[in-house]
């Protein structure tokens, strides 16, 4: 188990990983060894998270999840598979925190009768200085 929130917990076996050859650092053994990790975690069929927080980590992911609602993401970043697939899944784990945060509602403000005063004085005292650098007409 996954430890996410005090309340979302995922089961390892919701998590797939494929470790695939990555470029970058590593001389010829990169092109030996898979030390890549793609994760893939099914959003839409995962049981451990709730609908809202499903639905903003769809919207959160962006591109990185495909039509049928699996998040990929890729870690390529370090040279050991096992480093990379413990990328991998902080990535995923701080997506899913970040979905579980509500947002906020907005709640409608008016503007208070001394705001609206303070607005309106700073116009006017902007409007004479403006005025006051016009040039004098002549009085002929």
């Amino acid at each position: 188990m996954i430890r996410i929130t005090a309340t979302i917990a995922i089961d390892e076996s919701e998590i797939h990983e494929e470790f695939i050859r990555a470029g970058g650092p590593g001389g010829q053994n990169v092109n030996k060894t898979a030390t890549a990790v793609q994760l893939r975690f099914d959003v839409d069929k995962s049981a451990s998270l709730p609908m809202d927080v499903r639905e903003r980590l769809i919207r959160l992911a962006g591109r990185r999840v495909t039509e049928d609602g699996v998040l990929i993401i890729d870690a390529r970043r370090f040279r050991t598979q096992e480093r990379n697939r413990q990328d991998a899944i902080n990535r995923l784990v701080e997506l899913i925190r970040r979905a579980a945060e509500k947002p906020k509602t907005r709640r409608k403000v008016r503007p208070t009768l001394a705001s609206k005063r303070r607005r309106l004085d700073a116009k006017r005292r902007r409007g004479e200085l403006k005025k006051a650098r016009q040039p004098v007409p002549d009085s002929e």
